[in-house]
């Protein structure tokens, strides 16, 4: 049975594509007031028009995870709209420096993944707990990854932020259940989203385009079942649900 999300106040990062975009569209359809922020203006307009075009209740903040002052004003604006924060839903992030050897890794593109993934997981993280502390409840969804976890990664930058991610969630879920937060992190496999497809197709061409990449993205899973764990991690049903949650 789809989960029942009603009346579910809910801020989801990254809702402009991928998982992210997904999983708005699934938590709005299953009754979910929703508070979306990215950096991708255009795809998330088209989000946030299907969504209310299905007679769905969300609405778009441009927020850059990085920035604390963007975090903490879109926080603040979207728990006034929402009237409070039930669930953090955190998707965005972003993947560089793929086939890049560790000696020939510019130090720019670690600082950007590092920034993103793991600075956005904490200032995002920061920002809704203080919301959530005052309420005595909430929950809290990272996205993390095997890369960094249970394995390694085609990106050194990449594989260390979602290790990092992953152990956040493992110190905040230790920390924030005194205040009634629960904490999850969710570790995709390998999905059908337009990170992952430049990741294949750069992998591809470092790899001298061995097999058929065709394939290769042929192989991915679609986002929409990667947005059905998210889903049920909001609801009530997922109470129990402690620590990571890994798809394949």
């Amino acid at each position: 049975m789809p989960v029942d999300l009603s009346g579910k106040r809910i801020i989801i990062t990254g809702a402009a594509t991928g998982i992210g975009r997904s999983t708005a569209l699934r938590i709005s359809a299953a009754g979910a007031k929703i508070a979306a922020f990215d950096v991708n203006d255009d795809d998330a307009a088209t989000t946030m028009s299907d969504i209310h075009e299905s007679g769905g209740d969300a609405r778009y903040w441009h927020v850059d995870v990085r920035d604390e002052t963007s975090v903490a004003g879109a926080v603040a604006a979207a728990e006034t709209w929402l009237g409070g924060i039930d669930v953090l839903i955190h998707v965005a992030g972003v993947l560089q420096g793929a086939g890049v050897d560790l000696f020939d890794l510019p130090e720019a593109t670690w600082d950007t993944v590092l920034d993103i993934n793991l600075r956005g997981s904490f200032t995002i993280s920061k920002y809704v707990s203080g919301v959530m502390k005052k309420q005595g409840s909430g929950v809290m969804i990272l996205t993390a990854s095997g890369a960094g976890v249970t394995g390694g990664s085609s990106s050194f930058a990449y594989g260390s932020s979602k290790g990092g991610v992953h152990g956040l969630a493992l110190v905040m879920e230790a920390n924030l259940a005194k205040y009634g937060i629960r904490v999850n992190d969710v570790l995709p496999g390998a999905v059908d989203t337009p990170l992952k497809v430049a990741n294949v197709e750069d992998m591809h061409e470092a790899g001298g385009r061995s097999g058929n990449l065709e394939d290769k993205i042929e192989a991915l899973v679609s986002p929409d079942e990667i947005s059905k764990v998210y889903a049920f991690l909001a609801s009530d049903e997922a109470n129990m649900v402690k620590g990571s949650v890994i798809t394949r």
